[in-house]
């Protein structure tokens, strides 16, 4: 048995995690306390696993709800979190990869993995698309589930979102991808790209350039760092004006195609019906309260679905899986991780009045046991301590967790 405790001294345990469950059941039935004039948005973020969707959740969020690893396929169920601002409430479908049958058997993935994207979209009043841009292998095309899932509601407003762009550090990779995965139309309009940008394809994207700016309508023809929609091609149209790039696209007003008229979806490599285009930093922040001001001004008049005190509509005891999954996945090799099953054995107030967790780890081998526990006991240790402290910063209570690894009988 491998424990740890840890303390931060002066939230109330008992009130904070064991009333959490009673007390999140109570919220998620009980009507939501609205303001006079609400308004709702469904906001539903897809992409490939890995591309950072659970990451951006919780950026948007303000607080680490979602599980986040290097590993794909994370996030093993969708979820969502809420949003207040003001009279605005903001619901985040946080939900696993899209990917494909095969892959999902590789990895031994249950069928709500496959299911869950496209029941989160059937909800949706808004999609992002998620892509990572310092992915070299898989950046300059969605994949084909992407493509499908975009398809298949091609009624809901779509946003495209390029994520890790601190990663590239050439400018005009960014704006190629842009053309390329907005088959080069955006909001109905063609993009080209301008003389400047032709020429100087050395341009570094140390500050990568900020594609829309979270605006109301009426103003959003003088936002500077903006991509610029017009009627007429312009000359140049500045991305990023607190930069010395020179590069720039400028757009011009087409007829754009209708999704259910476009042509087969295995020649397709972008998707033409795109809103908006944000370049942002998840991991960061960066750029991401641009995201969320847009998203804020996109909802419209309706009932809240939460009440205020939700953060998430996830169990304590499913928070808790999930971070100490998290850690599983990032301290074991290949495709060890995924056969690993958790079982809670306890889960009450402790004798100091903190939250005390026991879990069984489960592996199949003795081998990936071995693995688990590492020699004398440091990877475990090492995952008890780190889910522990996130486990901490959740639930804001003293924390002890002890784990315990066993063969599958």
């Amino acid at each position: 048995m491998f424990g740890v405790m840890l303390s931060v001294g002066t939230y109330p345990c008992l009130n904070l995690c064991f009333a959490l469950a009673e007390e999140q059941d109570h919220l998620l039935q009980h009507q939501p306390d609205q303001p006079e004039n609400p308004k709702v948005l469904k906001v539903a973020i897809i992409g490939a696993p890995n591309a950072g969707k659970s990451t951006l959740s919780n950026q948007l969020l303000g607080r680490k709800v979602f599980p986040v690893s290097k590993k794909v396929h994370t996030t093993r169920c969708k979820a969502q979190g809420v949003v207040i601002h003001e009279d605005t409430q903001l619901i985040i479908l946080d939900t696993p990869g899209l990917t494909s049958p095969l892959k999902a058997k590789r990895h031994k993935l249950n069928e709500s993995m496959l299911k869950d994207p496209w029941e989160s979209m059937k909800h949706a009043d808004i999609v992002l698309v998620l892509v990572d841009v310092s992915d070299h292998w898989t950046r300059n095309c969605l994949s084909q589930e992407v493509l499908k899932c975009l398809f298949q509601f091609p009624q809901i407003p779509s946003v495209l979102v390029l994520n890790k762009v601190d990663l590239v550090k050439k400018k005009f990779i960014l704006l190629e991808l842009i053309t390329e995965l907005t088959e080069g139309v955006v909001n109905g309009k063609k993009l080209k790209v301008g003389s400047d940008m032709k020429h100087d394809s050395h341009s570094s994207a140390k500050t990568p350039p900020q594609i829309a700016q979270a605006s109301p309508p009426e103003n959003r023809a003088h936002e500077t760092h903006r991509l610029q929609e017009t009627d007429k091609v312009q000359e140049g149209c500045s991305l990023d004006s607190s930069s010395d790039m020179e590069s720039s696209l400028v757009t011009e007003e087409v007829q754009g195609p209708k999704p259910c008229e476009y042509r087969d979806l295995k020649n397709m490599k972008g998707w033409p019906c795109f809103r908006e285009i944000f370049m942002l930093a998840a991991l960061s922040g960066e750029e991401v309260d641009t995201l969320k001001r847009y998203l804020l001004m996109q909802a419209k008049p309706g009932p809240w679905e939460f009440h205020s005190g939700v953060l998430t509509n996830q169990s304590p005891q499913e928070i808790c899986d999930n971070i100490i999954r998290e850690k599983i996945l990032e301290y074991l090799p290949l495709e060890v991780p995924y056969s690993v099953h958790q079982v809670t054995e306890v889960w009450e107030e402790g004798p100091s009045g903190e939250l005390l967790i026991m879990q069984n780890l489960v592996v199949p081998r003795k081998s990936h046991m071995m693995m688990l526990i590492g020699r004398r006991g440091t990877v475990i240790s090492r995952i008890a301590q780190e889910a522990g402290q996130d486990l901490m910063n959740v639930f804001l209570c003293d924390i002890r967790l002890k784990l315990r690894v066993e063969v599958k009988s």
